[in-house]
């Protein structure tokens, strides 16, 4: 018999945990189980038939909100190509309403309900084994007259199937111990170039009502010795990157400082963990702990939501945001920690303007990531059956994402669509820190840049195009042009800013210039690029000169010309300098600035730079 466990990943480089411990934790049958993953970027098609050629006897598929419209599909076609296969479903997406999903989906035979390891153990004790019957496995739902009718062996080999059958669900499982879950992962080498996800414990102490996680209050956590165990596996490996999954990582402070403490005194120099983590529960010596790292080895995710008090107290959340701000400003001190902070439309109480509040005071303290999400009304949530009393109004397919609330109305909606696409681009990317920093000061706030530009967007058919880097920048000038040169809309007066004077272009465009050669050394320059022909000759007396390189790019010396160029790149900014805050006067200013693409800042990517100060002058 084959057992073929699938799942189907939002993107090429994430793994799927849940098919991983399925198989560890049933080892007395890993022979007859195999694996596979595919991503919602494939063709159904393509996933049909590779699940085809497999000629599975029973399928097993792991279910989320990402992949459950494809995976209802494939059950159909699954069905008609193998008709005596067994197909059961797992996962958060399906462990609610399972009677209405079974008579719904017929081609269905079964879903295992909730932490799946020993129901999915003792289903192939069912199947294979022999040693069980299938009502005395807890923590499942199938077609009871499907196996009951008749003898079991007669199920396998005719593929009998009662559509109309009566459902029949049997009791929850009692958690399990999380310890003795048996390491997931069995050939490292397998993972090359993925997300590696891990989790240490199973439950979160809080009762966020938009949340799954706060069905299961009591948290289990791992064995600490075994969790350093196979912590390791994974820096022996090098793996480049660890996603913790555990719930509320930090809910257990000696669990939290022993793992911290662990991999800083065994960090191999490229392996990075990632932690969601509630930070206003943070204490001093976990951030003094945080920032003794090593620069890149730990990053966070802080999930903000709203700072509204009115809606955090609907949503059952426990944060205190001036405790909050105080610990992310003091990781930041450290300059080692990447830190990826969370915001959710569409919760209740929050209006268009209590968002905007939101976004500015999350914007304010300078995320390296900030995730504009929109709430997901998820099955078995207590925004689920809050719902209706809510006036919340969401999809009724998967994502379940809202469409209005008795607060936000779908126009809204669209906009905050806008303004989640241009932080994405302009925010998140990276890739447009300066630029951005500059035009925010000729708008009220941040977030009225980002509704501006989103507007823009809109209005000239741009978000139904595809644009490349060098593109995102010439939009910016055309944006500028529109919105703040001063024959155009800008006026001191409308704009709450810490500059006198009006909007520059020419300063905007080494701006832009500056943010490009930040993140790469490109070929090709862009039409708003100053002609650099007048300094060539002064860029080839740096190359030559082995004292101007040892003295910028020390480690570089001695290496040829050709090389050095691959390593390095020299641009001339021609600057605008305030000589009298009183008169406004301004007179031209010049920098030579050397960009170096070897040693670039682990965090973000970005080249280090160095002003040199001897062709300055």
């Amino acid at each position: 018999m084959k057992v073929l466990l699938a799942a189907i990943n939002a993107k090429y480089i994430h793994t799927n945990l849940a098919i991983y411990c399925l198989k560890a934790y049933a080892k007395e049958y890993r022979d007859y189980i195999k694996l596979e993953e595919y991503t919602i970027n494939n063709y159904a098609d393509d996933i049909l038939q590779g699940i085809y050629k497999e000629k599975p006897d029973i399928i097993g598929l792991s279910c989320y909100i990402w992949n459950i419209a494809m995976i209802d599909q494939l059950c159909i076609e699954l069905r008609k190509v193998l008709p005596n296969i067994k197909i059961w479903l797992g996962g958060p997406e399906v462990s609610f309403d399972v009677e209405k999903r079974l008579k719904e989906n017929k081609e269905i035979d079964g879903i295992i309900v909730g932490e799946g390891e020993e129901s999915f153990k003792e289903l192939l004790d069912y199947y294979i084994g022999r040693k069980i019957k299938l009502t005395d496995i807890k923590g499942i739902a199938f077609k009871e007259t499907a196996w009951l009718e008749k003898t079991e062996q007669e199920n396998i080999d005719e593929g009998f199937h009662d559509r109309d059958s009566k459902i029949n669900a049997t009791p929850f499982r009692p958690e399990m111990d999380f310890s003795t879950l048996p390491f997931p992962y069995e050939h490292m080498e397998d993972f090359e170039n993925k997300i590696i996800y891990y989790e240490t414990s199973r439950g979160c102490p809080y009762s966020c009502r938009y949340c799954l996680s706060s069905i299961d209050k009591r948290v289990r956590l791992r064995d600490m010795k075994l969790v350093q165990k196979e912590l390791d596996i994974f820096l022996s490996h090098k793996v480049p990157q660890v996603k913790f999954v555990d719930r509320t990582f930090n809910c257990n402070r000696a669990h939290t400082k022993a793992i911290w403490q662990y991999i800083k005194d065994h960090d191999n120099g490229i392996t990075n963990f990632h932690f969601e983590i509630s930070a206003d529960i943070l204490n001093e010596e976990e951030i003094a702990l945080l920032n003794s790292m090593r620069e890149g080895l730990v990053q966070l995710e802080i999930g903000v939501q709203s700072t509204n008090s009115k809606t955090i107290k609907a949503i059952d959340r426990h944060m205190d945001f001036g405790r909050l701000s105080q610990v992310v400003n003091d990781i930041h001190k450290g300059r080692n920690v990447h830190q990826h902070l969370d915001l959710i439309a569409g919760l209740p109480y929050e209006d268009y303007e209590s968002f905007k509040n939101s976004f500015n005071d999350v914007y304010a303290l300078k995320p390296d990531q900030l995730q504009l999400g929109f709430l997901k009304v998820l099955k078995g949530s207590g925004m689920f059956y809050d719902s209706k009393e809510m006036g919340i109004v969401y999809k009724d397919r998967a994502p379940f994402e809202v469409l209005y609330t008795k607060w936000l109305n779908f126009d809204d909606i669209l906009k905050l669509k806008a303004v989640e696409d241009m932080v994405e681009v302009y925010y998140n990317s990276g890739q447009f820190i300066y630029t951005v920093m500059y035009l925010e000061h000729y708008f009220k706030t941040p977030f009225d840049f980002y509704e501006a530009i989103g507007e823009f967007y809109e209005r000239n058919g741009l978000f139904q195009l595809n644009h490349n880097r060098l593109r995102r920048y010439e939009i910016l000038i055309d944006f500028a042009t529109e919105q703040l040169e001063p024959s155009k809309n800008y006026t001191n007066e409308t704009v709450d800013c810490n500059f006198t004077e009006n909007f520059d272009m020419d300063t905007f465009k080494n701006i832009l210039m500056f943010d490009l050669y930040l993140r790469e050394n490109i070929k090709s320059r862009p039409f708003f690029a100053e002609d650099q022909e007048p300094y060539k000759n002064r860029f080839r007396d740096f190359y030559m000169s082995e004292e101007m390189i040892k003295k910028y790019v020390g480690d570089l010396a001695g290496e040829k010309i050709t090389q050095l160029k691959r390593y390095l790149h020299i641009e001339h900014f021609s600057i605008q300098v305030t000589e009298s805050a009183k008169t406004g006067k301004k007179v031209p200013g010049s920098q030579f600035i050397v960009f170096d693409y070897l040693h670039r800042n682990k965090l973000n990517g970005d080249a280090s730079f160095t002003v040199i100060k001897e062709m300055s002058k």
